[in-house]
C-alpha cells in the first residue's frame, strides 16, 4: 500500500512512522509512505495557507486554492481516495479500516486550524473520517491513528498470521482476557483451560470471555454481531446470572 499525507507539520509523523510496527511494513515493502508538506504550495513568499473567514468569526481557514493545489499535484488525476481527517466524518470503525486496507493507494489530508474552505471539500475531496466525537488542534495526530488501523489489517505486517482477526471489533466483540508466564501472579492463577492443550475448549472458553466482555462493557456491539444458537445461549446465561 502507498499513503500519502498533506499536511502543516510533517515532522509530526517521522518518529510514528520509523518505529515498531510502521518500521516493519515499511522495511518489508508493503507500505510506502510519503509526506507533503502543504505550504509548498502557497504560491506565495510567505508560504501563507489561511486566511480569515468570510462572513467573520473566530479562527483562519485553510485556502481552497492552496489546498486543492497540493491534493492534486499528489493525486495526479487518477481514482485514488483523498481523505479529509475531520470530526464532521464517518466514524472510523473496524469495518471502515478494514475497507481501507484494500485499497492500493491513500491520500489523507490533514486540516488545521478552524477548518478547510468548502470549495476544497467539493473539488478535491471525496471522503471524510472521524475517529472520535471530539476536536483535535489539527488532522495529524487522527491520521495517524487512521494509518495504524488500517496498515496493521495488510497481511504480513503483523507477526502472528491472522492476528488482527483475533482483535476486539474484529468479529463484533470485545477480545477477552490474556495470560502469559508466570502461571501464578500474587495469588491469580491463569485460567487451568489455557494450559490443558484441548484447542477446542481454548477457543470455546475463549468464545464465552469475548462475549462476556462484550456484554459487560459494550452491551451495544451485541446488536449488530453475528451470533450462533451457542452464543445466544450463553448470554442468556449470562443474564440470569446477573439477575437480569
Amino acid at each position: 500500500m502507498k499513503i500519502d499525507v498533506l499536511t502543516l507539520f510533517p515532522d509530526m509523523f517521522s518518529a510514528v512512522m520509523s518505529e515498531s510496527m510502521m518500521w516493519k511494513a515499511r522495511e518489508h515493502g508493503l507500505l510506502e509512505f510519503e509526506v507533503h508538506d502543504i505550504r509548498d504550495h502557497a504560491g506565495n513568499k510567505q508560504r501563507k495557507v489561511d486566511d480569515s473567514p468570510y462572513g467573520g468569526g473566530g479562527g483562519m481557514i485553510l485556502k481552497a486554492d492552496v489546498l486543492t493545489r497540493a491534493i492534486e499535484a499528489v493525486r495526479q488525476h487518477d481514482e485514488t481516495p483523498v481523505i479529509l481527517m475531520s470530526p464532521q466524518g464517518r466514524v472510523l470503525t473496524h469495518r471502515v479500516a478494514a475497507e481501507l486496507s484494500q485499497c492500493e493507494r491513500l491520500i489523507l489530508v490533514c486540516g488545521h486550524y478552524e477548518g478547510v474552505d468548502e470549495r476544497a471539500r467539493q473539488l478535491a475531496i471525496n471522503d471524510e473520517i472521524s475517529i472520535g466525537d471530539y476536536v483535535l488542534t489539527g488532522g495529524e495526530l487522527a491520521a495517524l491513528v487512521l494509518i495504524d488501523a488500517v496498515v496493521r489489517l495488510i497481511p504480513g505486517v503483523l507477526g502472528a498470521e491472522g492476528a488482527q482477526h483475533r482483535d476486539s471489533h474484529a468479529d463484533g466483540l470485545l477480545e477477552g482476557p490474556h495470560y502469559t508466564r508466570p502461571s501464578e501472579f500474587r495469588g491469580l492463577r491463569v485460567p487451568a483451560v489455557l494450559t490443558s492443550g484441548h484447542h477446542a475448549e481454548v477457543d470455546r472458553w475463549r468464545r464465552r470471555q469475548a462475549l462476556k466482555r462484550t456484554w459487560e462493557r459494550r452491551p451495544d456491539l451485541l446488536e449488530k454481531a453475528v451470533l450462533s444458537e451457542e452464543d445466544r445461549a450463553y448470554l442468556s446465561q449470562l443474564k440470569d446470572e446477573a439477575g437480569d
